[in-house]
Formats: structure tokens, sequence, C-alpha cells
């Protein structure tokens, strides 16, 4: 994996600052685990290498860019809650293989409907403006194109039987002829969209995910506990056994100590889950840091009165008090520990730099402040749910080039790099010129797994350090995948 990622900023022209989680114990006398060392080892593989190639023609011999390894362990609610954009729902709820989606659509010849493959890809406009968005704000934005497109265009007018009932005119039907083609491949792709937007809708009703959404979210930041879980799982009916196992593990990376002994047991039964799902619950605790662990385990009083709910907060609310879309208050770790990195905020000793900053790395003062001493809605309703009502969202997508990518090792080749989802060769290539523009790159690894989250807030940082973004893993994984 070491020589992989570094063959990557070989093939790049980059020579990194190389920043690493560090690992923690609770004192002197707690054994560090393996595991807990593993982005300190892959940070020093990374290394060797990297000074290694020091000596390849081109190769730069100071810092141009910052790469920060880290692991599963910084964030393990991130690849089980239920995201709310419409590319992670779509990717979690349509049982999708990869990006490509299967619907049905009207035969030709009159008969069946035949099932049609299509790709959601950089080459749907569509796609592109809607991935990041709140489903309820992409269910509303479909709808406004759609009333849009057919007040504009005569042939869906007469299509949707707007003719009053009267006979239609030679020269009405020579426009329709006109406007069919444009009519033909426009309608295709709105329609595309609105199906699938209608059955993720549809999926949040039926599975009753607001209700499920609301209280993971109040648990990930403090304002929900232990009773808030008991009473929805006594009284829910028809969450899924995926989406009650997702809860308790969920439930598990907060409360760790809940699981212990019998007491894990109990939940399982009291959510009519089979044992064979406390294994995933149960290896929750082992993406956990050992201090964590023991610090959680050691504070049972508070625990078991509940007092102090706002400690087990996971992660602090960024909303600053501006309304948004409801649901929409989750974000993954590593937003904070990206910006913090691009501020030259990032704490020295939790994320240590295996190489010393160059005394002349550093172009202007901008860059300098930067790098600062581093060290080691149902679609049949015409309204958005009132559930999600927007107040002010903003989603992301602008800056069509400014998209977080991700390079995957897949192979046992020594270099295989596949930028996913969001960036087609045409945009890499006019992206390289105008990110020349921006400061240095920022490039963060995640051992055991990424997240479609943690690409959109890539994606989003880009624009907002104005610093290209770029998130690599060892694999991107949508919560079934993960629970697997």
């Amino acid at each position: 994996m070491a020589t992989r990622i570094a063959t990557v900023f070989a093939s790049l022209r980059e020579f990194p600052f190389v920043r690493y989680r560090a690992a923690k114990s609770l004192d002197p006398m707690t054994m560090t685990t393996f595991r807990d060392l593993i982005p300190t080892k892959l940070a020093a593989g990374i290394w060797n290498c990297l000074v290694k190639y020091k000596s390849i023609p081109n190769f730069p011999q100071k810092e141009t860019c910052e790469l920060l390894i880290l692991d599963r362990s910084i964030d393990q609610i991130a690849p089980v809650i239920h995201e709310w954009t419409y590319d992670a729902m779509c990717h979690d709820l349509l049982n999708m293989e990869g990006n490509k989606y299967v619907h049905e659509v009207p035969s030709k010849i009159g008969g069946p409907p035949e099932k049609k493959e299509v790709l959601l890809e950089e080459h749907d406009p569509i796609w592109l403006e809607l991935r990041h968005a709140h489903i309820a704000d992409a269910s509303e934005r479909l709808h406004e194109k759609m009333t849009t497109f057919i007040s504009k265009n005569k042939a869906a007018q007469l299509q949707h039987g707007s003719r009053d009932g009267g006979e239609i005119s030679t020269r009405e039907l020579q426009k329709m002829v006109q406007a069919l083609p444009q009519y033909s491949e426009q309608i295709d792709k709105l329609s595309l969209h609105v199906e699938i937007a209608g059955k993720i809708n549809r999926i949040i009703r039926e599975q009753g995910l607001r209700e499920l959404g609301q209280l993971e979210q109040d648990l990930a930041f403090g304002d929900a506990g232990m009773k808030d879980v008991i009473k929805f799982l006594s009284t829910n009916e028809v969450a899924s056994r995926e989406n009650k196992l997702r809860l308790l593990m969920i439930l598990a990376a907060i409360y760790p100590e809940k699981f212990e002994g019998e007491k894990g047991l109990n939940l399982m039964k009291l959510a009519r889950l089979p044992l064979e799902d406390m294994t995933a619950v149960n290896n929750m605790a082992l993406l956990a840091p050992p201090s964590e662990a023991k610090k959680s385990s050691g504070s049972a009083f508070s625990l078991k009165f509940d007092m102090h709910k706002k400690k087990h907060a996971t992660r602090k609310d960024r909303s600053g008090g501006q309304e948004t879309w409801q649901l929409s208050r989750f974000y993954p770790i590593i937003e904070e520990l990206v910006e913090k990195l691009g501020k030259g905020e990032l704490s020295k000793d939790d994320y240590p730099c295996m190489n010393d900053p160059s005394p002349t790395s550093y172009g202007t003062s901008h860059t300098a402040s930067v790098h600062e001493a581093p060290v080691a809605h149902s679609m049949r309703s015409r309204r958005t749910p009132t559930w999600a009502r927007p107040r002010g969202s903003d989603d992301g997508t602008g800056n069509h080039f400014l998209n977080a990518i991700a390079f995957l090792f897949l192979c046992d080749l020594c270099f295989n790099v596949f930028f996913l989802p969001y960036l087609s060769d045409s945009v890499l290539r006019h992206a390289s010129s105008d990110f020349k523009k921006f400061g240095k790159r920022i490039f963060v690894f995640i051992v055991g797994g990424a997240t479609r989250s943690e690409l959109r807030v890539c994606h989003k940082l880009t624009g907002k350090l104005n610093r290209e973004v770029i998130l690599g893993s060892t694999s991107l994984d949508d919560p079934p995948q993960f629970i697997t």
C-alpha cells in the first residue's frame, strides 16, 4: 500500500508533507496495539519510498503538497449513518451496482416495459447538478424542471393533454413534430431522475427513515441517549433489520460500554435481530482507539444516570445557527481535520509530520500561513415535504471542476489509479491548469474505506479552501458493503 501511494505522488510530480494520525495510549502502562499503529507505519513506508524517489529526474526536492493519513477509527459513524444527499441515498437505498442504475421504460412496440441500464455519471448534467443536494431539495428542483419544460415545449404540452379537448391543427402537428426529437431526449433524462427521486421518497416513507434519521443525528450530536434508542426499538414496527442494525452500530460507536456482557444481547433481543448480527456491532469496538474505549468505560457513574449526554457527542454542531434542511446537520470528521490542515491549525501532537518542513518550501506569505510549522417529497406531490423544508441551504454543487476525487488501489499492479466518480478525462485536463492558481494540494488517505459523505465534503472544501482536496482510500463503501 505504501509503495502504491508513493508511486501516485511520483507520477504526479508531488512531494508531500506526510502527516498521520498518531497512535495514543491512555497511560504508559497501556500497550499500543498494532492496529493503532497502522497510520504511523503506513506514513513511514510512504516516506521511505519518497526519499528514494528524490533521485528520479524532475522529482521535486522540496515539499509541494500535503498528505494526511487516517484510518477508519477517526469516524466510525460516517459509514453507517443515513446520508440525505441525492448521491448517497441512490447508492444506499436503490441496490445500485457501482454507478449503474436499472430502470423500466415503456416498450416502443407496445409490449411489456423494457429494462434499461443507465450510468449516473458526469455525462448527465442533471446528475451533476443534483448529486450533492438534499433529497428534498433534489425533488423540488426536479419538479420545477419538469414544470418549466412542459410550459416551454410545445410537443410536451400536447403530449400532456393541453389541447382542451379540441382538434389538433395542422400547424400544431407541425410544431409537435419539429419539437419531438428535443422533447424525447430531454424528457428521458428528466423522467429518469423523477423516477429515482420518487422511488427514494417512497422508501423513506415506507421504512420510516425520517424518524430514524433524526434519532441517528441526535445521537451523533449528543441530543439523544440510550433511552431514546430503547423507545425507538420498542415502538417502531417498520424499521428494517439493516436499519436497526445500523442504529445499534452507531450506538456502539458512542456508548461501547452499553454492549458489554449481557447488555448487548438484550439490545439485540429488543431489536429482534439475530445473534449473527452481533458480530458487526461487536466489531465496531475494534475500530475505536483504545484510549477512547477506556475513557468511556471508566466513567460509569455519569453514563448510568445519563446526566451529561453532551459529553458523548461525536462532533460539534457546525451549523452556526443557520437554518438549513432538516436531517442535514451530520458531517464526517474529516471535514474538521481538512479545514484545520488547510488553515495550519491541525494539532501537531495528534497529527505529527514525518518530514520537517523545508525552510525554502514556502513561496509566499499566504502559503507560509497555511503551513505554519507543521510537525510531525414524493414526486406525486407538487410540494416539498414539510419535514425537509429548505431555509437557505447550500449543497455546494457550484464550480464545475471543483470536485473531490478518489484514488483507489484495487489490483496487484504497482500503480493503478481510478478517479471516482466525479471527474471525466476532459474535466481533469481542464482542471489541471486551473488548479495551478490554487494553493498546494491536500491529499487525504483513509485506511479501511471511505464514504460518499467524505467525498462530498472534499468537493466542498476544494472551493472553500481554494486548494484541491483529493481523497483516497482502500475502498469506497456504501453502508451495506461496510456492514458486510
